[in-house]
């Protein structure tokens, strides 16, 4: 390792490119300035790769260290987003206890399975981890580093993909395992767009506002879901909808209706509804578009305003975890020194997310009630339309979260989509794959880990970090005697 501490050591004429005159300026395509002190390899100060490889004792201990620090991100994301479900919950204290007696959980039962989800997560991305680092360690004390360099990753990442079974044998991951696939094709295209052979293949998938599309794309399976077919979408998932959506089921389900064109049931319940709440209105079982459904006796452009403000105050509590709790795993060296200026970014962040997600919701219900108002009729394919422009709200939140939101909502709409269609029976339902998530999981994360060893500059630096932090620093594909003499 340097003596300067934050020198790369990497070869100038093979991973690093200079901005000046002298080695300290020197900015590695390879390492990124990361210590590379956890890696399989040692390094000298000079500019030239020196190969000491680890002993076995050093070898354990790295194991060791990416195990627990996996474990501390898993227990820690896990944890996070467990308080405050458990603050929300705390909150509705007396509400939840007039629904004990129709099976509801206590606090006390709420705060157990936290803990055991926390632990669970926790050990999942640890062995992860530690499996990862331990196969890697064996295939390069075996096989030679250079020798095994182009595949070892692979095989690693694909070994360790089975930790998702440690989160519960019956515990479906699907979602997780298809946003990971996302994220892998997005790595893999990535690598397609700088090589030779596939770069203008690649090409079109460079476009800069693909984000936003496929937000678009993803919208108009998942809201349509969210009225028509809600069983379609995991649990958790639904409910999310559910808080954010802003509307009574009794609601829902009377726009379910109308859309598909099945007589009301229901229209007494939706009635009752707004009478519980201080608007009393009574409904045609005639109507064509569900628009009074919606929103009772508010005009569209009322509703959406009043709408807007109710969304944005939901969405807060959301965010605040998402951005403080990163913030303590990603910028733990400077939070010292930078803390204000770290806290007010989260702020910020959390505030524009905050109406992103807010005017997101609002605007679905405004280009339904356009088109309902414009085309007077209800129907599948006009939901499926006006939930499409809904994706454009993506445009205010930051370049960098974009293509992450979009990538999570486009794995949650391939699910909602191929369970509609094996629903319906246009899909076959597998009886011999009962856990494809973890299947799907483990090709994912062979493709992340190879590229993480392989093609690090497809990478965001934000991840890179958290990755060299866990695993460590990937030596160079040349580093043995023999690539240093040629």
């Amino acid at each position: 390792m340097s003596p300067d501490g934050d020198v790369c050591t990497c070869s100038a004429g093979e991973n690093g490119r200079s901005n000046g005159d002298h080695a300290e300026d020197l900015v590695c395509a390879h390492c990124r300035k990361s210590d590379p002190s956890l890696s399989s390899f040692c390094y000298s100060s000079s500019l030239k790769y020196v190969p000491v490889p680890l002993s076995d004792s050093e070898k354990l201990r790295r194991v060791v260290t990416a195990s627990i620090k996996g474990f501390t991100i898993g227990a820690g994301l896990k944890g996070g987003l467990a308080v405050f479900s458990i603050l929300a919950r705390l909150r509705k204290r007396k509400l939840l206890a007039s629904l004990r007696s129709e099976g509801a959980i206590t606090n006390n039962e709420a705060i157990v399975t936290a803990l055991k989800e926390t632990l669970r997560y926790g050990l999942f991305l640890g062995t992860f981890a530690g499996t990862f680092v331990s196969v890697d360690e064996i295939i390069a004390s075996l096989g030679g580093h250079r020798r095994t360099a182009k595949w070892r990753a692979l095989l690693a990442g694909l070994i360790a993909g089975p930790s998702m079974l440690l989160t519960g044998h019956n515990t479906q991951h699907t979602s997780l395992a298809v946003y990971i696939l996302m994220r892998a094709a997005v790595l893999a295209t990535r690598c397609g767009i700088k090589s030779k052979r596939f770069g203008r293949v690649c090409k079109p998938l460079t476009w800069k506002h693909g984000d936003i599309f496929l937000m678009c794309l993803s919208s108009s399976q998942i809201l349509p879901a969210y009225i028509l077919k809600q069983e379609s979408l995991p649990p958790s998932y639904k409910s999310f909808l559910n808080k954010h959506g802003g509307k009574d089921i009794t609601i829902l389900q009377g726009v379910k209706e109308i859309a598909s064109g099945l007589p009301f049931t229901n229209l007494g319940a939706i009635e009752r509804y707004y009478k519980s709440v201080g608007t009393n209105i009574k409904l045609d079982p005639a109507m064509k578009v569900p628009c009074t459904i919606v929103h009772g006796g508010q005009s569209c452009s009322g509703h959406i305003i009043s709408f807007l403000i109710q969304a944005y105050k939901r969405a807060l509590p959301v965010y605040l975890p998402v951005y403080l709790i990163p913030a303590l795993i990603v910028h733990r060296q400077d939070l010292l020194k930078r803390h204000y200026t770290i806290l007010l970014k989260g702020l910020l962040g959390t505030a524009r997310s905050s109406l992103f997600l807010s005017v997101y919701c609002a605007s679905a219900w405004m280009w339904t009630c356009l088109l309902f108002r414009i085309f007077r009729t209800c129907n599948v394919p006009m939901v499926a339309m006006g939930t499409f422009p809904t994706g454009l709200a993506l445009a205010i939140e930051k370049k960098s979260r974009r293509i992450e939101i979009s990538l999570y909502c486009l794995a949650r709409a391939i699910e909602s989509f191929f369970t509609c269609m094996a629903d319906t029976g246009y899909l076959p339902q597998s009886k011999k794959l009962k856990r494809a998530d973890v299947v799907i999981f483990s090709l994912s994360t062979a493709i992340i880990m190879h590229c993480y060893a392989e093609e690090r500059e497809v990478f965001r630096s934000k991840y890179l970090n958290v990755l060299d932090w866990v695993f460590g620093v990937p030596p160079p594909p040349c580093e043995t005697p023999r690539c240093k003499k040629s």
